[in-house]
């Protein structure tokens, strides 16, 4: 459960450095499929979704993957691969879902999601050759990776959804309609239709959102006094969602939600007091990042946008800030 959990904190501090960096999106949806989405729990405190062929086609977006993927993954990838899973050529779309094992619990797991044409029937084939003992619940049957210490199952020929074997349980039964899922959670299905057609996407709640704006004035906001301003507003906050793309350089944009005007407003004030002091302090590539930022806030919305070249981009990865922030 941790190895996986360690990838969505991964991810948060990828986010992190990638708004500091001055990235930005475009390009081709990465949606997620009904299947996948009737397999995802309700409480979802963040989601992360990434289509897998846009990343391999732009080297600058694996480069900042290779950089910021943690080993937990990579051994995930390489147990898959023995499995009989080609990600450059089965996988289209992954989502990793950080979600909550009841209402209000601070006990979260993760539930990955894999989109694409998996050869099921050559891969089943596969564990059974090397021995591989299922579990059945109910009519599904789903697989141990090896030493990973995960589990897999296909719903069918086109998603596979992986995890701790009590994550994978849980996306089963949430599939099967024994337990709430998150097509019944409006508040996240509303964001989700805000950026879902992004390349790279994530929607957080309440909590997530608190958790990452946190983070994100923890690392820029060098100035005294500035986290303690955000303190007194961070409970306005109700939910965020960001999108990324490759398609032109790397560009990134972001909306926290507050419902609040003066919360929104006095983030936007401490962000572009953090901006303007990395422009003075920085590294060459700091500053230019800074230079394409923009922080502004309107009825009660905080809008971030950043935009980079892809030379500027491999300059900042290449950074101390941006080395802080990934490790």
């Amino acid at each position: 459960m941790g190895k996986v959990n360690n990838y969505v904190k991964k991810m948060q501090f990828w986010f992190v450095g990638l708004a500091l960096a001055g990235v930005g999106i475009s390009g081709y949806a990465a949606q997620l499929s009904s299947d996948a989405r009737s397999a995802i729990p309700y409480d979802v405190q963040q989601m992360v979704v990434v289509d897998y062929r846009i990343m391999q086609n732009s080297p600058v977006a694996m480069q900042l993957r290779n950089q910021v993927m943690p080993p937990e993954l990579k051994r995930l990838e390489d147990t898959l691969q023995k499995a009989g899973l080609n990600d450059n050529n089965d996988l289209d779309q992954l989502a990793f879902i950080l979600y909550r094992t009841k209402p209000g619990s601070e006990d979260v797991q993760t539930v990955g999601v894999a989109q694409g044409q998996f050869p099921v029937q050559d891969v089943i084939a596969n564990f059974k050759k090397r021995r591989m003992k299922p579990t059945v619940v109910r009519t599904t049957t789903i697989y141990p990776l090896g030493a990973s210490g995960m589990s897999v199952v296909f719903l069918d020929e086109s998603t596979m959804i992986f995890g701790s074997m009590e994550a994978v349980k849980m996306a089963v039964d949430v599939r099967d309609g024994l337990t709430q899922g998150f097509l019944t959670n409006n508040q996240m299905m509303s964001e989700m239709q805000s950026v879902d057609n992004s390349p790279l996407w994530s929607i957080l709640d309440q909590k997530g959102t608190q958790t990452m704006m946190k983070q994100l004035m923890s690392q820029m906001g060098q100035m005294a006094g500035s986290v303690t301003d955000f303190s007194s507003v961070k409970n306005l906050l109700a939910g965020s969602w960001y999108s990324m793309s490759f398609q032109h350089g790397v560009s990134f944009d972001l909306a926290v939600q507050s419902n609040d005007n003066f919360a929104a407003a006095t983030i936007s004030s401490l962000l572009n007091a953090a901006v303007l002091y990395k422009k003075m302090s920085g590294t060459d590539s700091e500053k230019t990042a800074m230079n394409d930022a923009s922080i502004s806030s309107s009825g009660g919305r905080l809008n971030i946008h950043f935009g980079a070249t892809d030379d500027d981009f491999q300059g900042l990865l290449k950074s101390d800030m941006f080395k802080s922030m990934v490790h």
